[in-house]
């Protein structure tokens, strides 16, 4: 704890052999961050730019890899800095800042795909009527919502936890996430009731509703012609694999908390590492092998790029 400015510092100490490895690890997630902005943005600039791309599917899928790069600048610029630093340290209360943009944006995720999951039944089940239901507003809407619900939602247990008192000044991890709660000398009843009806409308009601939708389309596109059927596989597919990807990265999130010491430091590290590398990079390289638009365009960028 700094006495002069009353700052309490938190000791990271979820990393493995830091000061024998610390260039290794730093040119490897430097590189990786580096493709995450570029592969992420690569295609958002596809879709803004190209006129047959403004479609709510695409500008939610948009809006999913956004997420995704800033989900990747709240964790990225710290970690880096930390392979480079003697002592793994972060203050508290960035800790606690940490905390909630990594979890408003896991949030938001779940509440993307399940907007996206909409926007694919309307469209396949409710043809007519989707220029309809689908407007620029409707979008505007559950974009908002998309990020604000989280956010604000996130920001109660971040501020039950800002005056808590601490026990432990060492985090069993690279970042701050949810074993913070570990940290702190008595656990909040009122925070833990809270984290479980967050974690029921923000991840399991999403999540639930998603399943329920594509199985609709599912029943709907095998009682229709062979189009239909072709048109809910090439779009729900890349959708329906990002969510299983997130959903375990997020039910070893959840569980990592209960085990607490009991999880091996390594494989700790191995599976954080897991959600702050795989993911980002999973979105861009799904979306962009698997939405056929997408893909056609980014195959005359790279043939004009190659003719160049």
């Amino acid at each position: 704890m700094d006495d002069e400015l009353n700052i309490t510092y938190i000791t990271l100490d979820g990393h493995v052999e830091v000061h024998k490895y610390r260039y290794l690890y730093f040119v490897i997630m430097l590189t990786v961050y580096i493709l995450i902005i570029c592969c992420n943005f690569t295609i958002v600039c596809l879709i803004w730019i190209h006129n047959n791309l403004h479609e709510p599917m695409y500008i939610f899928i948009a809006a999913l890899l956004i997420n995704s790069v800033l989900f990747s600048a709240n964790i990225y610029p710290k970690l880096l800095i930390d392979f480079l630093s003697e002592k793994q340290i972060i203050s508290y209360s960035t800790c606690l800042f940490q905390f909630h943009i990594f979890y408003s944006l896991g949030c938001s995720e779940f509440l993307l795909l399940a907007v996206m999951a909409y926007d694919r039944y309307v469209s396949i089940c409710k043809p007519l009527q989707y220029p309809t239901i689908m407007t620029k507003t409707t979008i505007s809407i559950f974009l908002c919502l998309a990020w604000l619900i989280p956010a604000c939602h996130i920001a109660v247990p971040v501020i039950l936890s800002a005056d808590m008192k601490l026990c432990s000044l060492s985090l069993n991890g690279i970042i701050c996430n949810n074993s913070i709660y570990n940290l702190h000398c008595v656990n909040s009843r009122v925070r833990s009731i809270f984290g479980v009806i967050l974690l029921i409308i923000t991840a399991l009601f999403p999540f639930l509703f998603i399943v329920f939708t594509y199985a609709r389309i599912l029943v709907v596109s095998y009682r229709s012609c062979r189009n239909v059927r072709k048109k809910a596989a090439q779009t729900c597919l890349p959708h329906l694999l990002v969510l299983i990807s997130f959903s375990c990265l997020c039910a070893y999130d959840v569980t990592i908390v209960r085990l607490g010491s009991e999880f091996p430091k390594t494989a700790r590290l191995i599976m954080t590492l897991q959600v702050i590398l795989y993911h980002p990079l999973f979105n861009p390289i799904i979306y962009g092998l698997k939405m056929k638009e997408i893909s056609k365009h980014l195959k005359k960028l790279f043939c004009q790029t190659k003719a160049m």
